[in-house]
């Protein structure tokens, strides 16, 4: 399947849940000025590929960026499981990110060590809760960043690959990303 370098749309799934729903289809409308934040506190739109089923996911998450790259906290809300986006990001890496306006391509990678350390010194200082849900997990709670993935502008299409194993993503005739191999 072809896809254009604003949204990955195809076989969307909406979420189950009425709020996650509402808020998406919100903020997606009108590009995050409505349904763009979580008590007070801005948020993005992650869309990613269902580990399980295929379709495509959305998720609002709160908003954590530095220097061009973004973090994601897979702490829902302090459950004892991760959330289903974590297990769609590391099956498939390659995701989109919407930030109000902007939408773009970005590859995943699970954080440990110092990196995350530091992370979570950002990911605190944007969301109150998270030393909470820490506490509460009983579990050690990933963070993922999101770099961003430089793709060709609309005179170069990008072309999806998907199988069940994998994924491989093509822009004018050259391979770009491979979820068994990484980016190329």
């Amino acid at each position: 399947m072809s896809l254009g370098t604003k949204r990955l749309q195809a076989q969307y799934e909406p979420s189950p849940s009425d709020r996650v729903r509402e808020q998406v289809a919100l903020y997606e409308a009108t590009n995050g000025k409505e349904g763009g934040t979580l008590e007070g506190k801005p948020v993005i739109i992650l869309t990613t590929k269902g580990a399980k089923t295929g379709k495509i996911r959305k998720t609002p998450l709160i908003r954590i960026e530095q220097d061009g790259a973004y973090a994601v906290v897979a702490s829902a809300g302090g459950a004892p499981r991760h959330p289903r986006w974590y297990h769609n990001v590391t099956a498939y890496p390659l995701v989109q990110l919407q930030d109000g306006e902007k939408i773009q391509w970005m590859r995943a990678r699970e954080l440990s060590g110092e990196e995350k350390t530091r992370w979570w010194t950002v990911a605190d200082s944007r969301w109150p809760h998270f030393p909470e849900y820490r506490a509460t997990a009983h579990r050690d709670i990933p963070i993922l960043v999101l770099e961003p993935v430089g793709l060709p502008g609309p005179d170069h299409p990008i072309t999806l690959e998907p199988n069940s194993a994998r994924i491989v993503v093509r822009a004018g005739g050259q391979v770009i990303a491979d979820t068994l191999a990484g980016l190329t």
